[in-house]
């Protein structure tokens, strides 16, 4: 079989790198594609970690629906849109960036998983710090609507958040739970990017399945199923942190909310608001390397001929 695959092939054509500039823009827009169609689930995931009992997903959406109206599940979309276009940004682009370097220097090698793991946790962890702000923002108002009427913060966009923030809690509150949000992003960056990544080699090669949407379809999804499974501790423990409020007293550190999290709450609670979790990464991971390959792919075909 391998016989067959290789007769007539040639070597492979190599990839021109695309200049920085675009790997960012591309990495943005992408990301922000994505999360039109997945912010829902963004808002039933907070509102499921910030509950304390047992709620389903089913309930959550009920509760949502009924209490205030179908509008509520887009609430803090525009938080999540600034969201991805720093987070996603960086991270992605990042990522984009060192992967192109590394083909340039070692043109026929491929990377190892060790090597593509280290570029996903450095590329997360600095996408990480730089969009924290506005994950702050996305988790209160995602969450605002759970709150008795007197203690929710309204914010009207993502810019009120941010001045709002700015004034009555001080500027350091909008990087609040940033080593939680890094520690989640290396996780993610790593089961996500690196798996994508890897899971693309795998497939394409024992699967014969040619470079195209087919290919980054299968990838995506095994990626966005590890990427749920292995974030969720840290999501949780995160949410709960940007949740609190400035009068609420010092809070403990990542893990000291994480392990007060499984001994109140049971440890299967850190795996709280999985389903929606998975139903938001598992098809934002696809539509965003679908988008960011075919965008790259038409930058190529049109700007780099």
């Amino acid at each position: 079989m391998s016989g067959n695959k290789d007769s007539g092939s040639g070597p492979p054509k190599k990839v021109k790198p695309l200049p920085p500039l675009v790997n960012f823009l591309n990495a943005g827009l992408s990301g922000m594609c994505a999360t039109c169609f997945v912010h829902p689930m963004d808002v039933l995931k907070n509102r499921m970690q910030m509950s304390k009992e047992g709620v389903t997903i089913t309930q959550t959406i009920s509760t949502i629906f009924r209490n205030e109206g179908i509008f509520k599940f887009y609430a803090g979309l525009s938080a999540g849109l600034v969201r991805q276009a720093t987070y996603t940004t960086a991270r992605l682009g990042i990522y984009n960036q060192l992967q192109d370097i590394y083909r340039e220097r070692y043109s026929e090698e491929k990377p190892t998983f060790a090597r593509l793991a280290l570029m996903a946790a450095t590329a997360g962890s600095m996408g990480a710090f730089v969009g924290t702000p506005a994950e702050v923002a996305l988790v209160r108002m995602t969450s605002d609507g759970r709150l008795p009427p007197e203690q929710r913060r309204n914010y009207k966009s993502v810019v009120d958040a941010f001045a709002r923030i700015v004034r009555e809690e001080g500027v350091s509150t909008l990087w609040r739970g940033s080593v939680a949000t890094m520690g989640r992003a290396a996780i993610v960056n790593v089961s996500q990017l690196a798996t994508y990544s890897q899971a693309k080699i795998i497939i394409a090669s024992e699967l014969d399945v040619p470079e195209g949407v087919q290919l980054h379809f299968y990838a995506s999804m095994l990626s966005g199923v590890i990427t749920a499974f292995n974030s969720m501790p840290f999501d949780i423990t995160k949410t709960r942190i940007q949740n609190r409020k400035s009068t609420d007293g010092k809070l403990p550190g990542m893990f000291g909310v994480m392990f007060d999290i499984a001994r109140t709450e049971g440890f299967r609670a850190l795996w709280k608001g999985f389903w929606p979790t998975y139903c938001r990464i598992g098809p934002h991971t696809v539509i965003t390397f679908m988008f960011n390959e075919q965008f790259a792919r038409l930058y190529r075909l049109y700007f780099m001929q």
